[in-house]
């Protein structure tokens, strides 16, 4: 969005005398459309080291999957890594909950005071989750504290699935639950790391 590319347009200029900083180049383009991003940012001839896609920002995307993860591929060098995520739609389509919802992994605070999880099929037959966010506001000057969330889950299995058919089924392709080797009980994520 507009508002996030400001805050990391200020970001970068704050932190300008640091090495790298200056150069960091910010751009804003669409999965689907990646020839498009040429206009706002110069990519590497020989490709990208690495695309990071994390806060479950894919799960968002209503279609065209395989066309999206083909892109981050194609900008990818030889050897390059994807890492992308994904919330356990798993535990999420059997339980109708979430896994651990008291997890600290990217929602940092206390100010969740419940996340309702409702699943429906959208127009195009498509499983949508939805989660319904009420949030502790006081003191905060700001409206009701509640908000929606809405997903397009994928499996565990079914976005392995989809990441090796593009990337090769020999690909190196590793799994982090919670971005650990692994953990106890249910993970909140699963990390994907997979190298063209």
């Amino acid at each position: 969005s507009d508002k996030m590319l400001k805050h990391v347009h200020k970001i970068r200029w704050e932190r300008r005398e640091e090495p790298n900083f200056d150069n960091l180049e910010i751009g804003q383009g669409d999965w689907l459309n990646m020839e498009g991003l040429e206009d706002s940012v110069r990519h590497p001839k020989k490709g990208y080291g690495a695309i990071i896609c994390l806060g479950n920002s894919f799960s968002h995307l209503p279609h065209n999957h395989t066309q999206a993860i083909r892109n981050f591929h194609n900008f990818l060098k030889p050897g390059g890594v994807l890492v992308i995520d994904h919330r356990n739609f798993d535990y999420i389509l059997q339980h109708g909950d979430l896994p651990n919802s008291n997890s600290k992994l990217y929602y940092q605070g206390d100010r969740i005071q419940s996340i309702k999880t409702s699943l429906m099929l959208d127009k195009y037959g498509s499983n949508r989750l939805v989660l319904d966010y009420t949030l502790d506001v006081t003191g905060l000057g700001v409206g009701s504290g509640k908000f929606s969330l809405s997903y397009y889950p994928h499996t565990l299995a079914g976005f392995s699935a989809l990441l090796e058919g593009v990337f090769g089924a020999t690909a190196n392709h590793t799994v982090l639950p919670d971005f650990a080797a692994k953990v106890e009980g249910e993970p909140s994520y699963y990390v994907h790391v997979i190298v063209k």
